[in-house]
This record gives C-alpha cells, sequence and structure tokens, in this order.
C-alpha cells in the first residue's frame, strides 16, 4: 500500500463559550501521543471555532494530505459518553460563531443533499469498541450532531470526502472522562474505524475479481 492511503488527519476545535480549554483538542493531542500504529502517518489540527475558518481548513486538509480517513472531534456539553456522529446536516446553522458570524444561507453547501452519511459503519465500531476490555469509556452513537460548528465541519468533509470522513463528539474533561481516557478512547476508536475501511475495500476488490 502506498503511505497516502494509511494517512490519517485528527481534527479537535479550539475554546469557545464556556468550554476554555475545549476537550476536544485535549482528547486529540492525548491521542497523538498514543499514535495508531507504526503503519499510520497521523497528522492532528485545532479547528477555530469559526464557519469562514472551517470553509478554507477543510477542503485544504483534503488537498494537502489526501487522507484516507479524516476525523473530526468535537466536545458536547451535553453529552455524558463518547458520541458516534453517523451523519452531517446541510441546513440549520443559526448559532452565531466566536467571531459572532454564521452563514448567510445558514446551510454548508448551497445545492448539497440535505444529509450525507458516513461510509463508516458507526453501530459496527460502537459494538467493537465497547467489547474492548478495560477501555473503561462508554461509547454510544447519534444521529444528529447539533448544527453548530461541529455538525457544519462535518458535513463539509463528508461532503468533499463522499463520506469518508467521522465525527466523534466527548463530554467536557472530567464529565466523567479525564483528557487521556477520552484519548485511549479515541485511539480504540480511530483503529476501528480504520479496519473496516480495510475489510470493505477487501470486499470491493473481491468482487471486482469475480466479475
Amino acid at each position: 500500500m502506498d503511505n497516502s492511503s494509511r494517512t490519517v488527519v485528527v481534527t479537535g476545535f479550539g475554546p469557545f463559550g464556556e468550554h476554555t480549554v475545549n476537550a476536544s483538542w485535549v482528547a486529540v493531542q492525548e491521542m497523538k501521543k498514543l499514535g495508531l500504529g507504526n503503519n499510520v502517518d497521523l497528522h492532528v489540527h485545532e479547528v477555530p471555532v469559526e464557519y469562514q475558518k472551517v470553509q478554507s481548513l477543510v477542503p485544504s486538509l483534503w488537498k494537502q494530505f489526501h487522507p484516507r480517513l479524516i476525523v473530526h472531534v468535537g466536545v458536547s456539553g451535553m453529552a455524558t459518553t463518547v458520541t458516534l456522529e453517523k451523519c452531517g446536516r446541510n441546513h440549520g446553522y443559526k448559532g452565531l460563531d466566536n467571531s459572532s458570524f454564521c452563514p448567510d444561507s445558514q446551510c454548508c453547501i448551497v445545492g448539497g443533499p440535505d444529509c450525507i452519511n458516513s461510509v463508516i459503519d458507526m453501530e459496527s465500531v460502537c459494538k467493537r469498541v465497547t467489547a474492548t476490555a478495560g477501555l473503561g469509556v462508554a461509547v454510544t452513537v447519534s444521529k444528529d450532531a447539533g448544527r453548530y460548528l461541529c455538525d457544519f465541519t462535518y458535513y463539509t468533509s463528508l461532503y468533499l470526502s463522499r463520506g469518508r470522513s467521522a465525527f466523534i463528539h466527548v463530554p467536557p474533561l472530567g464529565k466523567p472522562y479525564s483528557g487521556e481516557e477520552l484519548g485511549r478512547a479515541l485511539q480504540a476508536i480511530i483503529r476501528e474505524m480504520l479496519e473496516l475501511l480495510d475489510q470493505a475495500e477487501d470486499q470491493i476488490r473481491c468482487q471486482q475479481h469475480i466479475h
């Protein structure tokens, strides 16, 4: 396999509102310390909580790294588990960002589909990670990433990658997990995602040989 096929980009968000330390970026940095194994070229980026920055940064990450997968991580004040988001939504962006801006169109991509699903089966990832002994972190699946910068980033990435993106919400630090525990959970989750992508591609290759 050429190296670009093993490149993974993981993003977390910068501070906003009461989240003066954003648990998502802390978790991503902890996960980077652990790594994803020698055969994965891992890049991490902090994303500012601004719609216009997301609109320029997400395409540039895809263009620069041509990653196998981009995983975006965000914090949710309502989450008590690590939550795998199945899809991103295009419309309903009314919340103002850190620079008091929101898109006039209130959508991510004018004319894009209402909802885009990830190619990764989040239910499978959830089951497999939950079966991991000793992880000590609860993982769940959600269909609604909340129509703020998290959802906006996810939809933009899904649109650009034809679904080869994932989004993970983490709870705020200490509610109940530490940054280290969240980092370990991200490592386990992203490894499962890569494993599932490998399996899906093997199946496609087998089908091409049959025909």
